[in-house]
């Protein structure tokens, strides 16, 4: 069977529920479902940014916590197990720029061990499987785990036919031009089975690495974070060429479809591999004990450093083949397989400073300025501390962490560079805290305009409200607008943006189209003359800003910056107005019912405190409906508000955010004077003329059957529907699996058209 030796990693944001600060013991079943929703988006980002995009936003150590955490709820309430559960999830769907590949094998991931107690638990269970006493001889191999990419290499009487990367685990994509440029992958084989697929990893050494990016620099290009980003971004070039000359290597460790054996043993079909002209890592061994993989996993940790290629890990497999097929696989994991992970590195240094840096959002996030200190090969001088609950030792929930030890300008603090990407600060030594070591008071006032800054219930991050008129969101609002998704201005980037604010050329997004205007031909101060600027060079800035004039919908309301708004929510809200005149006209009609809205989140939360279990949602829902019925005159506002949170994927605090920016007037003038310099172009949904459901509004409730919601919501949209999240009397159809519930009813007492699952798909046929 076909295992990677990889997984993914995450990303933490400013913006996560408060929930997520809850231990899994102290979550209530609505924190819970919460948790669960805000992990499985998470995730699903992560998985997608690491294996798609080859640009992980958080690190490895991180991605296997929030999944840990996420295995924690649903085994404590299983029956809010989601159906895009990242436990059921292997890789991310493969990129559009290859051709696809269906693996004749699933590639799939390895659970993880992260101690000798996870790792005898392993071992427990494998016998415990196979009727095995403790005492029963039993092997394994050890290899060290390679931080690459995972790459299928499909033989076909002995000639190299495909390579394709793993994607999503069934599906990937590609690559096979490009591999056939790595020198360590052969082209052709003698005396290998008619049919071979080697599984293996793609990878870039230290040496080559260091090389690659001088010549980027050199080149004027940007260099790689580190060797897997590299060598990831190097196989999946669409021209081969570039694939050619970055410096790959490949270490073949695993098989997928075969016509013949090549071996009984997991060891012996490496030797197989090697014979046949792969490489494989003289770093693995048989192992006939616990004791002798644990020594093992010592060796090669203490000598990480020195062999030249990361590696985060090393992989336990049983040796005997026969008992890997008899153990199987569970749903995205082998049983026979685990990969023993290495602790982030640690380093003890002494904490100068605790400086506050200003986001996007307005979010005041604590940075420790450090004694700079080498953690996993890299000096360290900043690190992350998270927020203000992290630095006073406890949680957004008030709970203890550290054993409620606070930080302090002058400690020794402990740092680790988690996943070796990010630094962060984990624990305090108290002996060796200064006598004159005061709490750190974090600021009640923005650092960098003096506007107040506030943290809302639930929130764990407090939040400048200066809004325009603060620098720091001003520039990171700018820089987000002329990022990639956003306008991706080609030459504006983050640099020029700090230099043109800094400068007074560029305070809000309109100033960037009267750039020329302003600073162009003719003017008293012009682009041209700037240092390391000319006229050519200004021209082609000018040109770029110019050819951005015309914008899709989606990418507008991205580049908004709007919080809880991502590129998603803005698709999803893009699809639904297509055209920037009905959201606009939406957001104005809602502003009322926004209002509203936050009296009715406050008295719900209220209520929920003290509701009695057996009827919390009716006590609920009575409370909300009275603070509705308190306005009868904004009926319309109502309205407007619902058609908004009716949008599958906009929830309630995404549209309390977007109808509020609207509504202030100082954010709602600076979009105005945007938008009258853009042409901007209505989102429209692909229709087919047989589709029966374009233009239609459809909702889909209970548990579906035989395919995903995401794919039923692409497969809806693609014939030309509008999906929502709710039922109402602009519902068109309410396509009812088990478990329906209140839609189902609701859909029944407003007469609207109900099927179930197989109904729907009878419905659209091949359309």
């Amino acid at each position: 069977m076909a295992v990677e030796n990889s997984e993914g990693p995450s990303e933490p944001t400013d913006d996560d529920a408060a929930s997520a600060d809850v231990p899994v013991d102290r979550l209530s079943q609505d924190q819970a479902a919460q948790e669960l929703q805000r992990l499985a988006s998470l995730l699903s980002r992560a998985n997608t940014a690491y294996y798609a995009e080859d640009a992980p936003f958080i690190d490895d150590a991180e991605y296997d916590r929030l999944k840990q955490r996420n295995l924690a709820i649903e085994t404590r309430f299983p029956a809010l197990t989601r159906r895009d559960s990242p436990s059921g999830q292997v890789g991310a769907e493969p990129s559009e720029g290859f051709s696809k590949v269906r693996h004749a094998v699933r590639m799939l991931s390895l659970g993880n061990a992260f101690d000798e107690g996870d790792l005898r638990e392993f071992d427990k269970s494998v016998r415990s499987y196979l009727g095995l006493g403790s005492d029963a001889a039993l092997d394994y191999t050890a290899e060290p785990k390679i931080d690459g990419l995972s790459l299928s290499l499909r033989y076909e009487r002995g000639v190299l036919v495909q390579a394709a990367t793993r994607g999503d685990g069934s599906v990937g994509e590609n690559v096979t031009a490009n591999a056939r440029t790595i020198a360590t992958i052969p082209e052709t084989l003698s005396g290998a089975p008619d049919i071979l697929e080697v599984r293996g990893e793609v990878y870039m050494t230290h040496a080559d690495f260091a090389e690659l990016n001088l010549r980027q620099e050199q080149d004027g290009n940007k260099p790689f974070a580190n060797p897997r980003n590299a060598a990831a971004g190097s196989l999946r070039q669409l021209d081969p060429n570039v694939t050619a000359a970055r410096p790959l290597a490949f270490f073949a460790y695993a098989w997928g479809e075969l016509s013949a054996s090549i071996g009984d043993t997991q060891i012996a079909a490496l030797e197989t591999l090697a014979e046949l002209g792969f490489t494989v890592n003289d770093h693995t061994r048989l192992c006939r004990s616990l004791d002798e993989l644990l020594a093992h996993y010592a060796k090669i940790e203490e000598e990480r450093s020195a062999l030249g290629y990361d590696i985060d890990g090393v992989v336990y497999k049983v040796n005997d083949l026969d008992l890997q097929r008899r153990l199987g696989m569970r749903s995205t994991t082998p049983r026979w397989a685990i990969a023993h992970k290495f602790p982030a590195e640690l380093a003890w240094t002494r904490l100068n400073a605790i400086e506050i840096q200003v986001g996007r959002t307005g979010a005041l996030s604590p940075v420790a300025r450090l004694n700079p200190v080498t953690v996993g090969g890299v000096v360290v001088s900043n690190a992350t501390l998270h927020n203000e609950d992290y630095i006073a030792g406890r949680d957004s929930q008030g709970h203890p962490i550290r054993d409620g030890r606070d930080i302090r300008v002058g400690d020794l603090v402990q740092v680790y560079r988690a996943g070796d990407v990010i630094p962060k600060v984990a624990d305090v030594d108290l002996s060796k805290r200064p006598a004159d070591a005061a709490p750190f008071a974090f600021p009640d006032t923005c650092p960098e305009c003096g506007s107040a800054a506030i943290r809302e219930a639930g929130d764990s991050v407090r939040r400048c409200t200066g809004g325009l008129i603060c620098p720091a969101q001003a520039v990171e609002k700018l820089k987000h607008f002329v990022s990639r998704a956003a306008f991706d201005i080609e030459g504006l980037g983050a640099k020029l943006i700090e230099e043109f604010y800094r400068d007074g050329w560029i305070s809000e997004p309109a100033d960037i189209f009267t750039l020329e205007d302003r600073h162009g031909p003719g003017q008293l101060t012009q682009l041209k003359n700037r240092e390391g600027w000319g006229e050519k060079s200004a021209q082609k800035l000018f040109r770029s800003i110019d050819e951005k004039r015309r914008i899709p919908l989606a990418r507008l309301i991205f580049a908004l910056g709007i919080r809880h708004v991502g590129e998603v929510a803005a698709t999803d809200l893009a699809r639904h107005f297509t055209s920037w005149e009905a959201l606009r006209s939406a957001c104005d009609a809602a502003a009322p019912a926004a209002d509203r809205f936050t009296k009715v989140e406050d008295a719900v939360v209220e209520e929920r405190a003290r509701a009695e279990r057996e009827d919390r949602r009716a006590q609920i829902k009575a409370t909300a409906d009275a603070i509705w019925s308190e306005a009868p005159d904004i009926s319309t506002a109502r309205a407007a508000w619902d058609e908004i949170t009716s949008i599958d994927g906009i929830g309630t605090v995404a549209a309390h955010a977007l109808v509020t920016t609207f509504a202030q007037s100082r954010e709602r003038a600076s979009i105005d004077r945007l938008v009258a310099f853009l042409d901007i172009q209505e989102a429209t949904a692909p229709r087919s003329a047989d589709s029966p459901v374009a233009g239609k509004t459809v909702v889909f409730t209970g548990a579906l059957e035989t395919m995903t919601r995401a794919e039923a919501k692409a497969r809806a949209e693609s014939l030309g529907a509008k999906v929502s999240g709710s039922v109402s009397s602009k519902t068109d159809l309410v396509i009812a699996g088990p478990g329906s519930g209140s839609k189902a009813k609701k859909a029944a007492e407003l007469g609207i058209e109900t099927l179930d699952e197989q109904g729907w798909r009878n419905l659209i046929g091949d359309a």
